[in-house]
């Protein structure tokens, strides 16, 4: 793989994959003819395997995992009360769990795998590689011929495991545990794998062209609008709005942090797919972003309210990560500068004042973060992507064409994510129950719900 390819979370030109070295052709059709080819395709594609490449990819792996455990529970963690401290950990390390059983049986089959009928195929993938029955520890990935097929498999496990985790913030404190676990599972197999095809899987999204370089619609878009509704369904806390609830532990929500930017580098170097110039320019994109969106942040909060505050500064910081995700490979640094400073400034109005008027009570800001990050980065990847701005579009490049496209990305991603995560939601709240009962939500999770205490002093 060269400097201007990434391993199939962009445009069909962009995916170097075992079809295109065997064919010569890009996109859906080469897709769909030709399928997870089996053991015998896999077997002639081994010679394609690189060892840097496995190594790196290997590596982001484990950062990706990283990022779920423990930072994400860290970080949210911090955010809420402390009789709620282990309720956090305990769900985003099972959510975790869970996630990964659910993509190794079924989801990175339809997430990964082309459908016999071309009209299905443009949403889900196919029931090949139903428990991984077709790979072998030998294989090269019919997606990403350079590394072996479990490798890939493994890496979009992480994403699909962490972006389930994400959703806790938006009902954190007071969501039923059984509830929880229950929409998990539904929500992996009818969301985010359906919507994975769509975009990086060679469904009609990815045939369309949209760019997503590692997961800007995929990951975080999907998240933070299946977070903003389970809010509103499951409910507003007990004294919100009237009792105070400060974030415990701003010590461990600056460790989670930390943890989430370090982890971030395989999330989005790793996009890449390769130990090549294009995993370079990610990571330097993210650096850039992240600095500019913790700064962004920091400085408006300290000009509008007065003070510059440590949440502020790692809130922008996840901002700026959020927003360069899907751009991370197709933008230059200055442009990911631009892009971390309008995330970083828009990103804090909306989990300030858009969160304040409508009075929706999503507990650590996942829509008002990932949500709204997801859509500046989405957007903004088709401007700073042109080369006129430093990204890596040639001449011919069409910036308007592709901003319709992934208005067309986003408006998707909301509407289905926002319409099947609330169908799911009322369907576990039927059939489990969503909400604890209030005196063990005035209790806290950690006793009421799991028996134990985040400290015991």
């Amino acid at each position: 793989m060269d400097a201007s390819n990434s391993y199939g979370h962009s445009q069909g030109e962009q995916r170097m994959s075992l079809i295109n070295r065997l064919t010569g052709a890009f996109g859906v059709g080469a897709l769909s003819a030709l399928g997870l080819a089996g053991a015998a395709l896999a077997q002639d594609a081994e010679s394609t395997i690189v060892a840097g490449d496995t190594a790196w990819m290997l590596t982001s792996t484990v950062l990706v995992t990283l990022m779920a455990v423990p930072a994400i529970g860290l970080f949210y963690g911090g955010l809420v009360r402390s009789k709620n401290m282990l309720s956090v950990l305990t769900q985003t390390f099972g959510i975790f769990a869970l996630g990964c059983l659910v993509w190794l049986l079924w989801g990175y089959s339809l997430a990964f795998t082309s459908n016999a009928s071309e009209a299905t195929n443009a949403f889900i993938g196919g029931f090949d590689q139903f428990f991984l029955k077709m790979s072998t520890p030998d294989a090269a990935s019919p997606v990403l011929s350079n590394i072996p097929d479990y490798v890939f498999i493994c890496f979009q496990m992480t994403f699909a495991a962490l972006t389930a985790s994400l959703i806790v913030g938006g009902f954190a404190e007071r969501i039923k545990y059984s509830g929880l676990l229950a929409f998990t599972v539904l929500w992996i197999t009818l969301v985010y794998v359906p919507i994975a095809h769509i975009v990086w899987g060679g469904g009609f999204l990815f045939a369309d062209g949209a760019l997503d370089f590692a997961g800007g619609t995929v990951v975080h878009i999907n998240a933070g609008i299946a977070a903003l509704v389970g809010a509103i369904i499951v409910g507003k806390r007990v004294g919100y709005g009237k009792d105070a609830m400060p974030p415990h532990s701003l010590t461990m929500t600056m460790i989670g942090a930390s943890l989430l930017w370090v982890g971030w580098f395989g999330f989005n170097a790793g996009s890449a797919g390769a130990a090549n110039g294009t995993a370079g320019l990610a990571m330097v994109t993210t650096f850039a972003a992240t600095a500019a969106a913790a700064l962004a942040w920091h400085f408006a909060e300290w000009l509008i309210k007065g003070h510059p505050s440590l949440l502020g500064l790692v809130s922008g910081a996840i901002a700026g990560l959020v927003a360069v995700t899907p751009a991370a490979g197709f933008v230059g640094p200055m442009g990911a500068i631009i892009l971390g400073l309008i995330a970083g400034v828009l990103c804090f109005f909306a989990c300030t004042g858009l969160k304040n008027a409508l009075k929706y009570d999503d507990s650590l800001d996942v829509f008002g973060v990932h949500g709204v990050g997801g859509i500046i980065g989405a957007l903004g990847t088709a401007i700073f992507a042109a080369a006129s701005l430093g990204g890596v579009k040639g001449d011919d490049y069409d910036m308007m064409a592709q901003l319709m496209i992934q208005l067309k990305s986003v408006g998707f991603t909301l509407v289905y994510g926002g319409v099947v995560s609330a169908v799911l939601f009322i369907i576990v709240k039927v059939l489990f129950g969503v909400r604890v009962k209030e005196d063990a939500e005035r209790e806290g999770l950690d006793i009421t719900t799991h028996g134990e205490r985040a400290y015991n002093m």
